[in-house]
C-alpha cells in the first residue's frame, strides 16, 4: 500500500472541545447535540463524519459511473450518521441516500451500490456500521 495523503487533525476536550488541522484550514469548535443532551450550537462528530464520507462517495460513483459512461456530474449523496445506544454501548449508523438525475431509479441503486463497494469510508465501516444506501 502507497500513502497518498495522510491528514492530521488534533482534537482537545472530546464532544465539547475544539479541533484544528495541521495546516490551519479547519479550527473550530465541536459540541455535543442538544438532542443527546448538550448545549449543541457548534458541529459535532457524527456531523463531520458524514460531512467526509459524502464527498468520497462521490467520488467513487464518479468513478464507477465514468467507467460505465453515465453522467452523474448532478449527482447528489445526503449522508445520515446517527449515534445509537444498545443497552449500555453506543454504535453508529448510517443511511445514504443517493440521487442521479436523468436515469431511473433502477439504474441509480446499481451505480449507488458499486460505488459504496470501493468508496474508501464504506470500506472502512464495512462489517463494523449497519449501513442503508438508497438510490432515491
Amino acid at each position: 500500500m502507497e500513502k497518498l495523503y495522510t491528514a492530521s487533525v488534533t482534537a482537545r476536550g472530546g464532544r465539547n472541545g475544539h479541533i484544528k488541522s495541521s495546516d490551519g484550514t479547519i479550527e473550530f469548535d465541536v459540541r455535543k447535540p442538544r438532542e443527546m443532551g448538550g448545549q449543541g450550537g457548534a458541529t459535532n462528530p457524527e456531523q463531520l463524519f458524514a460531512a467526509a464520507w459524502g464527498p468520497c462517495y462521490l467520488g467513487a460513483l464518479g468513478a464507477i459511473a465514468e467507467h460505465d459512461g453515465v453522467e452523474v456530474s448532478e449527482a447528489t449523496v445526503e449522508v445520515h450518521v446517527s449515534f445509537n445506544q444498545d443497552g449500555n454501548s453506543f454504535l453508529l449508523s448510517a443511511d445514504l441516500d443517493v440521487h442521479i438525475p436523468g436515469i431511473s431509479l433502477e439504474e441509480a441503486q446499481q451505480l449507488a451500490d458499486k460505488a459504496h463497494r470501493v468508496c474508501p469510508y464504506s470500506k472502512a465501516t464495512r462489517g463494523n456500521i449497519e449501513t442503508r444506501v438508497t438510490a432515491i
